[in-house]
């Protein structure tokens, strides 16, 4: 290999090994200081929000992992030219790495929650990158003298031996991150009293019936995941508290324990992300168990100043709730609880915001630890300052989740099943199907768990042999019939109506 690749191999390898230890501090610290999580994290807030919603909508859940490997490609990048540095002078090539390193120390201390040990990640992978890049230096340049003197004959053997072993430490630094913080996000079992208020059992779903239909509760496993998160964070639950302050009468803090305490209330209750496209998969129903919010905030005793609820999670996330919404009778809680289990992390562990009929961006904040009661004109969240809505209802949609769209059927009996959700308006009336240029025709409903859930639905046709568009809308208890569909191919069209092309042979 020649030596200029040689030195470019030597950067990429000692900034890895850098990363990985910094890593690894950081598993022991706190997980959001890593460098490359550090850095990633401040790229999503400084990327234009129509950018964002753009990667959601091309690459979903997969968006993460997108900006983590082109954070991790563009930093490696760079390590490859401070290699290539390092040949010509050392200290050039040292300079650039210390460089890198301290983005992700800024990074880190960027974050609204960080503390002055955070630092520490960036600091470790620094030291041990420059480390790393002087020791595969000295084994291609030799004993003494500069790369550009001895670069011609370097030592094989010792080249080997030097990248061999910042290979393997990376590699062995890397795993024990990973298994830190696999031990680290262990839940503990929480043994839930019975709530005060609880929800009826729920009916059985028509996924039991209809293959492809969407189960009428989604598994904690299976549920949708939109938040500006790169990792999944690590809450000590014995630490935790939430906080009510801002324009209260009085200013209160609970442990966990201490909601425990309180009477709960058990929900099934369906979420839906503002970015969910049509036919989207960010849609989910769930049965939650918490504390209803009225009653945390009737014992703080809100101002009449107050119009919104400021609330902010373990790292300094914001998102504002309009406040007459989220007390207008609407079963809002803080949510501890889902599916009969402790809330996953990557769902809110230990408690999170759970508000009916509202699109999550103004209501469903994670990791939650404070909620401030204030006004719009003195704070604003992370999505106001990006220029959201404050007012963000869920629209009623109906979406067809078999068959799949451009799917082959056989002629005969075809059933074409789905959900639907119209959480404002009193709940699902009907769901329609329309077949090419049909009228629209009433499918049969599913099981009903209350209108703050979704309803299953199917449509039994006839199928005929060659292409067929399908589409199907929901109408709500107010008898408002969801009409905002795509244009085409039906001509009344507009942008949200699910539609899709059959085959059938």
């Amino acid at each position: 290999m020649p030596t200029r690749l040689l030195y470019a191999a030597s950067g990429l390898l000692a900034t890895l090994v850098g990363v990985a230890a910094g890593h690894l501090v950081a598993a022991l610290l706190n997980p959001d200081s890593s460098p490359v999580l550090a850095v990633g994290s401040t790229v999503i807030d400084l990327t234009p929000t129509p950018m964002k919603e753009w990667a959601i909508r091309q690459f979903g859940t997969n968006d993460k992992p997108i900006l983590i490997g082109s954070v991790m490609a563009g930093v490696l990048v760079l390590a490859a030219i401070a290699g290539l540095l390092a040949r010509r002078r050392f200290r050039n090539g040292a300079a650039m790495l210390v460089a890198l390193v301290a983005i992700a120390g800024a990074s880190a201390m960027l974050r609204p929650a960080a503390e002055i040990v955070d630092v520490v990640p960036g600091l470790v992978s620094a030291l041990v990158a420059v480390a790393a890049l002087w020791w595969l230096d000295r084994s291609l340049s030799g004993p003494s003298g500069t790369g550009a003197e001895h670069a011609a004959q370097p030592s094989r053997r010792g080249v080997l031996i030097a990248m061999g072993a910042l290979g393997v430490g990376a590699a062995l630094m890397g795993g024990a991150g990973r298994w830190i913080g696999t031990v680290r996000s262990r839940i503990k079992d929480i043994a839930f009293p019975a709530p005060a208020s609880a929800a009826d059992p729920l009916p059985t779903g028509l996924e039991q019936e209809f293959a492809g239909i969407t189960p009428f509760r989604v598994s904690n496993s299976d549920f949708y995941r939109v938040d500006t998160r790169l990792d999944t964070p690590i809450v000590d639950i014995d630490g935790w508290t939430l906080t009510i302050d801002g324009d209260v009468d009085e200013e209160l803090t609970f442990t966990f324990d201490e909601l425990l305490e309180m009477p709960l209330i058990e929900r099934d209750i369906t979420l839906t992300c503002v970015s969910n496209s049509v036919g989207g998969e960010y849609v989910g129903g769930a049965r939650w168990i918490g504390v209803r919010l009225t009653d945390l905030l009737d014992r703080a005793g809100v101002g009449s100043g107050a119009d919104q609820i400021l609330s902010t999670d373990f790292d300094g996330m914001t998102i504002s709730t309009p406040l007459d919404l989220a007390t207008d009778g609407r079963d809002s809680m803080i949510a501890l609880g889902m599916n009969g289990e402790a809330l996953p992390r990557a769902h809110g562990y230990p408690a999170r915001m759970v508000v009916p009929g509202l699109y999550g961006f103004i209501s469903a904040t994670k990791w939650l630890t404070r909620l401030t009661l204030t006004t719009y004109a003195d704070e604003q969240a992370y999505w106001t300052e990006r220029d959201w809505a404050t007012d963000a209802p869920i629209k009623p949609s109906a979406r067809i989740d078999t068959p799949k769209s451009l799917a082959e059927v056989e002629a005969g009996r075809t059933v074409i099943g789905g959900v639907a959700w119209a959480q404002n308006d009193g709940g699902v009336a009907k769901v329609q199907v329309k077949v090419d240029g049909g009228g629209w025709q009433d499918a049969t409903l599913g099981p009903d768990a209350g209108s703050s859930y979704w309803r299953q639905w199917y449509f039994e046709w006839d199928a005929t042999k060659g292409q067929h568009n399908v589409a199907a809308r929901v109408v709500d208890a107010d008898g408002d019939i969801q009409t905002d569909v795509r244009a085409e191919p039906f001509p009344e069209g507009s942008s949200g109506i699910h539609t899709l092309i059959l085959r059938v042979v």
